[in-house]
């Protein structure tokens, strides 16, 4: 579904990737991991188009996206929700949910703008749509009506969660979906990533540091450090490597000496 060949992208004189290729499978759940600066993020940001590598290939569902725009991507079935929350705070969570949509809408620029006719029929199989399939799915409907500015970080989080689901992506890119939750919001969000893939075999791409969840829940993950991959392949085979212990898991000196 998603293949990106030799990447790199720098800064000035730093170095973010540096030559990163890695496949996701359809449908499977691809975890990227590894120490703070090691550039996760920035993989993320090349592959939904908010930068272009200075060199390599980005492959979408065997078409090459490498230089198109971030909205022609999400087109395409791309989505994405960030490390920290961008919501629109003064919306409501129905509203907020909406907006992932937008890209689904094909109503014309005069009835969208006076809305009517098609664009209102559109826009209300849309919100069917959403309520059903989405804050259902979620469990958001407590809260549907909702501000966002009102409601606590885990559900802010689901939110955009929601709102990416909402463009009923094939590929769904994750940054840090449980940064700063507590368990028991870290097991349902595990959760409804898992429901997410069984239920619409979506291909996700999640980064993210809570090594049990991605563990856990990955059928691949990728491992990257000062902007090089050093490893790439199954949870139980990527833990066991000598690299990845050093450079992110701790060498079992650093574990004794934590204990």
């Amino acid at each position: 579904m998603l293949s990106v060949t030799h990447a790199s992208l720098a800064f000035g004189g730093i170095r973010a990737l540096d030559d990163v290729s890695f496949t996701a499978e359809t449908g499977h759940i691809t975890a990227i991991i590894g120490p703070n600066g090691a550039g996760k993020t920035s993989l993320f940001n090349i592959i939904s188009g908010f930068y272009q590598p200075q060199s390599g290939s980005i492959h979408f569902d065997g078409t090459d996206i490498t230089g198109m725009r971030a909205d022609k991507r999400a087109a395409m079935g791309m989505a994405r929700t960030f490390q920290n929350i961008a919501l629109f705070r003064g919306m409501t969570v129905l509203d907020n949910i909406k907006l992932g949509g937008h890209t689904r809408l094909r109503s014309g620029f005069w009835s969208s703008g006076f809305y009517y006719g098609a664009a209102r029929r559109e826009e209300a199989a849309l919100r069917a749509d959403i309520e059903r399939d989405v804050i259902d799915f979620l469990e958001l409907d407590h809260i549907r009506k909702a501000p966002v500015a009102a409601l606590p970080y885990g559900l802010q989080k689901r939110v955009e969660l929601a709102r990416a689901l909402a463009m009923r992506p094939k590929v769904l890119l994750l940054d840090e979906p449980v940064a700063g939750m507590n368990r028991e919001e870290t097991e349902d969000m595990a959760r409804f990533i898992l429901d997410i893939q069984d239920r619409w075999e979506t291909t996700i791409l999640l980064v993210e540091h809570d090594m049990g969840m991605v563990m856990d829940i990955s059928n691949k993950v990728i491992v990257l450090n000062f902007g090089r991959k050093i490893a790439d392949g199954t949870p139980d085979v990527v833990q066991r490597q000598p690299d990845v212990i050093e450079a992110y898991l701790g060498t079992s000196e650093d574990r004794e000496v934590t204990v």
